[in-house]
């Protein structure tokens, strides 16, 4: 009974000062703009196999350089936030031109720029934030629609929707530097995703591959998080 009483205190004690002169919001809170380069290792763990002219070998465990641009939208449930994101390859290449069909050989060219883009709308869950690590590190789990080229021979259009999971965790290198310091808001972020839906299954033909196994779901990235505005949220 003590108890009870003591967690009815604390709910119904007054916001200190500083809390109550926070700015508030209602539903959805200001948001903020953010530059991520991100190196992404695709195929994590057991690749498929691929069968190509009746060659088979594992598929490659790749990385890739993306340049994301991320809207963080926080909102007035706890531990609960929105993320929309457009994802820019700036160096991608490809053998044949997605839209025309032409091969690269059949344009006098070694390949195609594949400067594909993506989008991801997120819905953000805290796990723990940097007022339980000494300021040093946060973490959040991440439901995600992933609209991206479609990547079966069951897409009914070019870019379709999939189902990604991911755990970001995020090192706030900086944290230390005085408030108002740009720098003290760039943080270096790990993010395990999985894709649990539009992936090649086993027995499905993708160009002249043939996959024997079920497409990997799982990669890894590395993100360098920058704020663009407000430069000092």
């Amino acid at each position: 009974m003590r108890l009870v009483l003591v967690i009815t205190g604390l709910l119904l004690a007054p916001l200190p000062a500083a809390a109550q002169n926070e700015p508030r919001c209602t539903v959805l809170c200001a948001p903020e703009l953010k530059v991520e380069p991100t190196w992404t290792i695709e195929n994590l763990g057991s690749r498929p196999r691929v069968e190509v002219d009746g060659q088979v070998e594992r598929a490659a465990r790749e990385s890739v350089f993306e340049l994301i641009f991320a809207l963080d939208v926080p909102t007035a449930i706890p531990r609960v936030g929105l993320t929309i994101e457009a994802i820019f390859i700036p160096f991608g290449g490809t053998s044949v031109h997605p839209f025309t069909g032409a091969t690269a050989a059949e344009a006098g060219r070694s390949e195609f720029r594949d400067n594909g883009i993506e989008i991801e709308a997120e819905l953000n869950f805290a796990l723990f934030g940097t007022d339980q690590t000494g300021g040093w590190v946060s973490s959040h789990a991440d439901v995600v629609d992933k609209f991206s080229p479609g990547e079966t021979p069951r897409a009914g259009s070019v870019y379709t929707h999939k189902l990604n999971f991911e755990w970001d965790t995020a090192f706030h290198l900086f944290h230390r530097l005085p408030q108002g310091q740009w720098l003290r808001n760039v943080e270096a972020e790990v993010s395990l995703d999985y894709v649990a839906s539009g992936l090649p299954k086993r027995g499905d033909i993708i160009g002249d591959e043939r996959f024997m196994d079920n497409a990997s779901p799982w990669s890894l990235s590395f993100v360098m998080i920058v704020p663009l505005a407000p430069l000092v949220p």
